[in-house]
């Protein structure tokens, strides 16, 4: 067994500990206390980490890494449809998701993201491609593998393949893979209701649905109009078959069957409070990434509703193609800029506890609490600082104040 104590405890689920210690046994936590009220054994023994504040790793609960190749190639959207064009005009050149290039780019960003202080990812792919990756980087991970289809001749086949993709890949406990939806405007209802069938039928497992994250989504599901479906006519799958619905995202998918608190839905930026009421009732967990919705033109979500009406929030980063880098911290201190009235504690438990029980993680990961994982993170913190929380949603801690505390 080992004991380490700092200036900062944060056990998230628990007030912070000022001049704490945790005991890791076996890579498992073993117990956390107070410093001052450790008597004999845990106190002479302890390894004095110093100036910082010990907390559990970072949750990055979305974030599409085969897409890091991307970074810095797409500039900022003026609007979400004209970001979106820029992104299929790239993909377009590398079809072969393999390519080294991309394997590359996924493996940086991989190493960054835990530099900056991420221990578990939810991670959204067109392919199977990251799997390994994440296996040779050592890292826990939930992978969503992407299905898109507005126009599929059997949905049924598609996801049975797509099944037989995942059984190939290989189960794991750390990097546990499962099927899921891109959104509405790119995946038929009868899509959706295969992946829903696909998900009913495994014991365990979670899905994912970009929902609600740009204007022209809204238009197309309420009046069936605009450059999405202008897009989807270019592209050659437009179907007159499918019907605008007339309702908003959230009622949208709801109303066919998919929603529910095994889904997680990302963005939100266009939801209202009917939206957020049945996400709540549903206990549906919603991943917001502001940085990335800011890049690509749909403009800030309106965070401090979703906490205000009781909204389970985990946070993520989205793609190195609409963010500037996977610095979960980066990401928390956005989300203090737009919802300053909401407390850092809150921020902080959405980026580890809520967001690993969202991925199904949260027996191992989130928080110091006994039994746990030992992925602990020491954040150097400068002299003064009185408000460790704050502190840490300031925007001020860079991966190279970060160190990851090894037994």
């Amino acid at each position: 067994m080992a004991t380490f104590k700092a200036a900062w405890i944060l056990p998230v689920s628990d007030p912070p500990i000022r001049d704490g210690w945790v005991a890791i046994d076996g890579g498992r936590i073993a117990a956390t206390g107070r410093t001052a009220a450790v008597g004999g054994p845990a106190a002479a023994g302890a390894i004095d980490l110093g100036p910082v504040a010990v907390m559990p790793a970072l949750v990055n609960a979305h974030t599409h890494l085969e897409l890091s190749f991307l970074h810095e190639r797409i500039p900022p959207g003026e609007s979400f449809h004209q970001w979106v064009q820029s992104l299929l005009a790239l993909r377009r050149q590398y079809p072969d998701p393999r390519d080294p290039g991309i394997l590359d780019a996924a493996r940086q960003a991989i190493r960054q993201a835990r530099a900056a202080g991420t221990g578990l990812f939810g991670d959204v792919g067109n392919s199977l491609v990251t799997v390994p990756l994440l296996r040779e980087a050592g890292v826990a991970a939930q992978v969503f593998y992407e299905l898109i289809g507005f126009n599929v001749a059997d949905p049924g086949r598609k996801v049975r393949e797509a099944r037989a993709s995942v059984e190939s890949a290989g189960a794991g406990d750390d990097v546990r893979i499962s099927l899921a939806p891109h959104a509405p405007y790119s995946v038929s209802p009868a899509l959706f209701g295969a992946i829903r069938h696909d998900l009913d039928s495994q014991r365990i497992g979670i899905s994912s649905v970009h929902l609600g994250e740009a204007p022209e989504e809204v238009e197309l599901l309420r009046r069936g109009t605009g450059v999405v479906r202008d897009m989807l006519e270019r592209l050659g799958v437009w179907t007159e078959t499918w019907q605008a619905p007339g309702v908003s995202p959230v009622e949208y998918l709801t109303g066919i069957g998919f929603l529910d608190s095994r889904v997680l839905v990302v963005h939100g930026v266009q939801f209202d409070g009917d939206d957020l009421r049945r996400l709540r009732a549903m206990g549906v967990t919603l991943v917001s990434c502001p940085r990335s919705n800011r890049y690509v033109g749909v403009g800030s979500p309106p965070l401090e509703a979703f906490y205000a009406m009781d909204v389970s929030v985990a946070f993520g980063t989205d793609s190195l193609a609409s963010v500037a880098d996977l610095n979960m911290f980066a990401e928390l201190a956005e989300a203090r800029r737009i919802a300053p009235r909401v407390p850092p504690r809150v921020l902080l438990r959405s980026a580890t506890l809520t967001a690993a029980r969202a991925l199904a993680f949260d027996d191992q990961f989130g928080s110091i609490e006994p039994g746990k994982r030992a992925a602990l993170l020491a954040v150097r913190v400068p002299a003064g600082v009185t408000d460790v929380e704050e502190y840490l949603v300031s925007g001020a801690v860079e991966p190279e104040a970060i160190t990851w505390v090894a037994q």
